[in-house]
């Protein structure tokens, strides 16, 4: 049975949670009803690196994804995940996660697991001149203002997410950039580090493609553009807790031929949590009002 969309806290991690299979090391990943056709992309990533998780043992911390989106997956049908076990290293632990609807591939999914060891360390600044998250409006508030009052801009209630400056307002200069602060909408149940990376991985699918039409004067999300997630790839340098504040500096360097490409870095309390990269489908469809 479909849930309604995660607007808090308890939604979000029902909406997170596995279902054991008969068929070993498969699971099933909870539902939600959603305003879009296809299955939210974070909410994919962030299942398949807990069904990875659910195959080694706890020492074991992610530090890498890399997915590829394969075929549209709907919210309407379940999704299970196959866990494949690459390889079992004394320091370096490696799964690889397939996800089916109705027998046909959606997603794949690899992941690198590794125990924790002293060794070097340092880490890039976080941009300096970024508004405080207090000083921040809500992202659906300026969605509302910019093309009008969808229901489709709620979608992430579950997330806390304050606009904090993107390149349209130094328009000429060729930047394409977005900051917005993020966190949960309350405190997570646990201290799970596992869980924190997951909701993690959610929350990074949710702005980082749209920042490759931001130089181009496109509604993202709008019958104006068919987007598509093709690939994501994650490091995760440092724990962080997903239900305080981080900032997400975003950038594209390139888009070309209906292919999109953005970088984003994940700052809390001025350290470098993680990275990531996307790249995805961003077609212009010609000729066609914007739907408000």
């Amino acid at each position: 049975m479909l849930g309604r969309m995660p607007d808090d806290i308890t939604e979000l991690v029902d909406t997170l949670r596995l279902t054991p299979t008969d068929t070993p090391d498969a699971f099933v990943g909870g539902q939600v009803r959603s305003y879009f056709q296809r299955t939210f992309g974070g909410k994919v990533l962030a299942q398949a690196l807990l069904a990875a998780y659910r195959t080694v043992d706890e020492s074991w911390s992610a530090h890498s994804l890399n997915a590829y989106f394969l075929r549209p997956a709907t919210p309407d049908l379940p999704t299970i995940y196959r866990v494949d076990r690459l390889r079992d290293g004394h320091t370096f632990t490696a799964r690889e996660v397939t996800a089916t609807q109705n027998g046909q591939t959606t997603f794949v999914l690899s992941a690198s697991f590794h125990v924790d060891e002293p060794g070097l360390d340092h880490a890039i600044a976080a941009p300096a001149g970024v508004p405080a998250p207090d000083d921040c409006p809500p992202i659906s508030e300026i969605l509302d203002e910019r093309f009008g009052r969808l229901p489709i801009w709620h979608e992430w209630d579950c997330l806390d997410v304050r606009f904090a400056g993107d390149s349209t307002t130094q328009p000429g200069d060729g930047s394409a950039w977005m900051r917005v602060w993020a966190r949960t909408q309350g405190p997570l149940p646990t201290d799970s580090a596992k869980l924190h990376q997951a909701v993690l991985a959610y929350l990074s699918d949710m702005t980082l493609l749209s920042v490759s039409a931001l130089p181009h004067g496109i509604v993202f999300i709008s019958n104006q553009v068919q987007t598509a997630s093709v690939g994501h790839s994650m490091w995760f340098h440092r724990p962080c807790r997903t239900d305080r504040w981080l900032l997400y500096d975003m950038e594209s360097p390139s888009a070309h031929a209906s292919i999109g490409f953005s970088r984003g870095r994940l700052f809390q309390d001025g350290l470098l949590i993680a990275s990531c990269a996307q790249e995805g489908l961003v077609r212009v469809v010609k000729n066609r009002p914007i739907l408000t």
